[in-house]
C-alpha cells in the first residue's frame, strides 16, 4: 500500500496572489497588523528569502522585509478553495485525511486499477490542481504518513517525490534527526551530544539505548527512523473530529503570538464545520511543550455549535487555563472539535449574540461562494 500526502504550498498566499497577480513576485504574508500585535499566517517563498516564516510576529517580519505586503486573513475564501481541492482528490478516492485546509493524506490503495499507481494518481491530481486552480500542490508518495509527508516537503515548492518500500531506509538516513517528528531542540541537542546528527545514526542505535535515555519518546524515535509507521488514512466520514493544528518551525512563548494563532486555528475548523453542515458539543485544545510533553484540555458546551466567536471565546479559556505560570516555549498548538450530532438550528441560537455571530459567519460564508473574495474581515480581541 502506498499513501499519498499532499500539501499545497504557501497557501494562503499562494491564493491570495492567484486573486491578485500584480503581488506575484513580491514578498507577501497573510496575518495580522503589525500596529495591534499581529503575526504571520501563512508566507510566500519571496517572503521567506528574508526569514519570514508563519508564527512570527508581523512587526518583527516587517523589520526583515520592509517591503512586506501584508494581507488580512480571509478564512472564508481559503475555506471555499480548500473545498475545490478536496473535490478533485475526490475523483481518485474517498479515503482522504484533512490535517488543516491545505494539507491531506490519501490512501489510493482502492483506486489503482481505475487510476493507475499511486505515483500516476498523485500527479495527475497535481496537474488538475495547477490546471483548475492555478496552485501548486507538493506530493510526497511513500508506504506510511510518516516518510509520504517528508517526500512532499523535502523538495518544496511543486515537489513530487516517490519513496518506494525498498527505498525508505535510503531515503531516511542522510535527513537530520529534526525531520523526525517529536524530535525537538532540546532532543536534538541531547542526541548530538551522543554524536547522533542523521535519522541513520539513530537507527544505528538500538530501541533499548534509545528507551533508557529517553523512555517513551526513544521508542517512537527508534520506530519512525526505522520507517515505521502504522497510522491508517481516516477520513472525514470516520473521524471523529475535526481539527486542525500547527508545529511552529521555531519554539513560542509570546503568549499573544499563541492566541493569534489559535485564533487562525479556531476559524479554520469551524469554517470546515459549516462546510461540511457539522455541529459539535465539545471543544478540545492541544499544546505541545518545548520537551515534547502533550497535554489535550477540553470543555463540552450545552448545545453543539459550530459558531466562530462562541468556539474562540471556549478554545481561549482552554489555553489560558492550561498555561503554567511563566513563559514556557510550545512547540505545537491545535484546535479540535468533536462530539458530532446531526442538530438543526435551536431556539437558543435566535437570541441575542449567538444571532449576531451566526449571521456574520452565514455572511461571510456567503459572501465568499458568491464573489470569492471576502470584502469585510473579522476584529477580534485575543486578551
Amino acid at each position: 500500500m502506498m499513501i499519498i500526502h499532499l500539501d499545497m504550498d504557501a497557501f494562503y498566499a499562494s491564493v491570495e496572489m492567484r486573486e491578485n497577480p500584480e503581488l506575484v513576485g513580491l514578498p507577501v504574508v497573510v496575518g495580522g497588523s503589525s500596529k495591534n500585535r499581529g503575526v504571520v499566517a501563512a508566507a510566500n517563498y519571496e517572503a521567506r528569502k528574508h526569514g519570514v516564516f508563519s508564527a512570527m510576529p508581523m512587526s518583527q517580519a516587517s523589520k526583515l522585509c520592509p517591503d512586506l505586503r501584508i494581507l488580512p486573513v480571509n478564512m472564508p475564501l481559503y475555506v471555499s478553495v480548500s473545498k475545490q481541492i478536496h473535490e478533485i482528490f475526490n475523483r481518485y478516492t474517498p479515503e482522504i485525511e484533512p490535517l488543516s485546509l491545505d494539507e491531506a493524506f490519501l490512501d489510493v490503495s482502492g483506486s489503482v486499477n481505475l487510476f493507475g499507481s499511486a505515483a500516476e494518481i498523485a500527479r495527475r491530481i497535481k496537474d488538475e490542481i495547477k490546471q483548475e486552480l492555478s496552485l501548486i500542490v507538493s506530493a510526497g508518495i511513500a508506504p506510511n504518513k510518516f516518510v509520504a509527508k517528508i517526500a512532499s516537503d523535502i523538495d518544496k515548492p511543486d515537489g513530487f517525490v516517490v519513496v518506494e518500500e525498498n527505498e525508505m531506509h535510503d531515503f531516511l538516513d542522510p535527513l537530520p534527526i529534526k525531520r523526525i517528528w517529536g524530535i525537538g531542540k532540546k532532543t536534538e541537542i541531547q542526541l548530538n551530544n551522543y554524536g547522533i546528527t542523521t535519522i541513520k545514526d539513530i537507527r544505528n542505535q538500538s530501541s533499548r539505548w534509545l528507551k533508557d535515555r529517553f523512555g517513551k519518546q526513544g521508542d517512537h524515535i527508534y520506530r519512525l527512523a526505522n520507517g515505521q509507521d502504522k497510522r491508517a488514512v481516516i477520513s472525514d466520514a470516520k473521524a471523529k473530529s475535526i481539527s486542525s493544528e500547527n508545529t511552529f518551525t521555531e519554539d513560542i512563548s509570546n503568549k499573544e503570538t499563541l492566541l493569534a494563532y489559535l485564533s487562525y486555528l479556531t476559524e479554520q475548523v469551524t469554517a470546515r464545520l459549516r462546510e461540511k453542515n457539522r455541529k459539535g458539543k465539545t471543544v478540545n485544545v492541544k499544546i505541545r511543550f518545548h520537551n515534547f510533553t502533550t497535554i489535550v484540555r477540553s470543555k463540552t458546551l450545552t448545545q453543539s455549535s459550530h459558531q466562530t466567536e462562541q468556539i474562540w471565546q471556549v478554545a481561549k479559556r482552554l489555553f489560558n487555563e492550561a498555561l503554567p505560570a511563566g513563559q514556557v516555549a510550545i512547540r505545537l498548538l491545535g484546535v479540535g472539535i468533536s462530539g458530532f450530532t446531526n442538530e438543526t438550528v435551536s431556539q437558543g441560537d435566535l437570541f441575542a449574540e449567538d444571532a449576531k455571530h451566526n449571521e456574520l459567519d452565514e455572511v461571510s460564508d456567503e459572501i465568499n461562494q458568491r464573489f470569492g473574495k471576502l470584502k469585510i474581515h473579522r476584529g477580534r480581541n485575543i486578551n
